[in-house]
């Protein structure tokens, strides 16, 4: 087996990195329009809500079943490749959507994609990251993905303020889809064998491994139960005439430069603290939905900023943790199987805040933060179990 080299390394974690870059454009740039486009193809806020969830409950769930192949048959770019090809070109076929059921479907077809690429992605991303410390090289990768979230959002919103129709902002990301893809193909030509870039580990003790990966496991459902997805608080801006439509994917656009800001300090802190900035991190961004949802215009920007730095934890030292947690050679299928239960706890979630939307701003917001401060127990154990679990995984032979 060849030695891993930072360099190598890092030029994987950045090829990847691009090639998020260009998928976020596309389908983060789409995201920000999700839920105002639902609403002008007449849904209510429990049908967008409930397609949000829906699309990250298929997004995260069937994850468990393409770790699971892509453990089994070793095809990791196979899968990856696949995955980002039905992703990324569901997006501009929004335009063509004459009715929100339509739109759903093709909502859902791009989460379907994304199910499929994103274990076999994350295992690859995992080995590169071995040699370069996890929540840096999770967090760095995340950054330029965030960059991407945050040039498609202001793209789209340049279009529509300038067309002012929807279809032509979706049409207008077909562009950064292909480029994703021939990125996507150039690393695979480069990193034919990214395994080789993580030494052989010995595999922890099995009972201490899978209570510890359980456990947390439920503390991150409890975080993505109570985690507001962005159509609806792009929903709440639009039907409550706080921002013009033009203007969402701008405040979206900085969410995103949030994320990435977060995920880079947020990646560096937990190579160096632990799961603590986890904790610290939750107990400070568990407020977005108050601020958001039962607020004034000011306030309401601070609560987006806070859901950036939720979703930076999330994106970067949630899914570092991941990889401290699984055995090398079961990487993609940990990954499946932790995306699948934070898409479910997500979709439920989403659903429930949903229908919370349509009775009490006041009940949404308290059961956001209750749920997501629920988690806390959940990862002071973890916490206290990681540290032996790191040294055992990161030793080199």
């Amino acid at each position: 087996m060849k030695p891993t080299t930072h360099p190598t390394a890092l030029h994987l974690v950045m090829l990847l990195g691009v090639v998020s870059l260009f998928a976020d454009m596309t389908y983060e740039g789409a995201r920000s329009l999700i839920g105002p486009y639902l609403a002008a193809l007449g849904a209510g806020a429990t049908a967008v809500g409930v397609v949000a969830g829906m699309g990250e409950a298929i997004g995260y769930g069937l994850r468990i079943v393409s770790g699971l192949i892509t453990d089994r048959t070793h095809r990791y770019w196979t899968m990856t490749l696949a995955g980002y090809a039905v992703n990324l070109l569901a997006v501009p076929a929004l335009a063509l959507a004459r009715n929100w059921k339509t739109a759903a479907v093709l909502i859902m077809t791009e989460r379907f994609g994304k199910a499929i690429r994103t274990p076999a992605r994350d295992a690859i991303l995992s080995h590169a990251a071995h040699g370069l410390g996890r929540g840096w090289a999770f967090g760095l990768h995340e950054a330029m993905d965030q960059i991407g979230a945050m040039i498609g959002p202001i793209i789209v919103a340049a279009v529509l303020a300038w067309k002012g129709r929807y279809e032509y902002g979706f049409a207008v990301l077909a562009l950064p889809a292909l480029l994703a893809l021939a990125v996507l193909i150039i690393a695979r030509i480069s990193h034919p064998q990214p395994h080789n870039l993580e030494p052989t580990m010995h595999t922890l003790e099995a009972r201490g491994l899978r209570s510890t990966f359980w456990f947390y496991l439920m503390a991150v459902a409890c975080i993505a139960l109570g985690f507001a997805d962005f159509p609806l608080v792009a929903f709440h801006l639009k039907t409550k005439g706080i921002v013009a439509d033009q203007w969402i994917p701008v405040i979206y656009a900085g969410a995103m430069g949030v994320e990435a800001l977060s995920a880079l300090v947020l990646g560096r802190l937990y190579d160096q603290k632990g799961v603590s900035v986890l904790v610290v991190t939750i107990g400070v961004s568990a407020w977005s939905a108050p601020f958001v949802f039962v607020s004034g215009p000011v306030l309401v920007i601070l609560g987006i900023v806070l859901w950036g730095i939720g979703m930076g934890a999330q994106e970067s030292i949630i899914r570092a943790v991941v990889a401290d947690l699984v055995p090398w050679d079961q990487r993609a299928t940990g990954y499946g199987i932790f995306n699948a239960g934070f898409g479910l706890a997500w979709f439920a979630g989403s659903a429930f805040m949903g229908l919370l939307y349509d009775r009490s701003l006041m009940a949404l917001a308290a059961f956001s933060v209750a749920v997501q401060f629920a988690s806390m127990p959940w990862l002071h154990f973890v916490q206290r179990r990681l540290p032996t679990t790191r040294v055992a995984t990161d030793a080199k032979p």
